[in-house]
């Protein structure tokens, strides 16, 4: 499938859009107005180039930001959800355990262990190869 430069801009403009409003409710026919293309045209380029469907695209973005937002302390599983663009609960926490195999709670844990065990044994989490080349130790 041959895609001309102002196709492929067209497509990267709309990625861009998802990527600043993944947390409103978007969907592929505003998605598809931001490339100036039909919402079929633009589900095939997309697919075609991103190797996902829009709507994963939307999804994945919406998960990558759970991550982060689920890693800091303070931020509420619900006001994650939300945050992101999800309307229930359980369709964020059953999607995040489909696409991660662990609830938000549990990755949560696994975070802010994580997070303390970096401040109490730093060199730990230094490569080893950093830490033989740099004779850290």
């Amino acid at each position: 499938m041959q895609i001309t430069t102002d196709i492929y801009q067209r497509i990267v403009a709309a990625k861009i859009y998802i990527d600043e409003n993944y947390r409103e409710d978007i969907d592929l026919e505003q998605i598809s107005k931001q490339a100036f293309l039909s919402r079929f045209h633009f589900h095939r380029l997309f697919t075609h180039i991103y190797k996902k469907t829009p709507h994963q695209y939307v999804t994945q973005t919406r998960m990558d930001a759970a991550k982060v937002l689920l890693a800091k302390e303070g931020i509420s599983i619900t006001d994650v959800c939300n945050s992101i663009g999800f309307e229930s609960l359980g369709s964020f926490s059953s999607l995040f355990r489909k696409q991660n195999g662990y609830s938000p709670q549990y990755y949560r844990n696994i975070a802010w262990l994580k997070k303390k065990l970096e401040k109490e044994q730093p060199k730990k989490f230094i490569p080893h190869c950093f830490v033989e080349q740099l004779k850290i130790g």
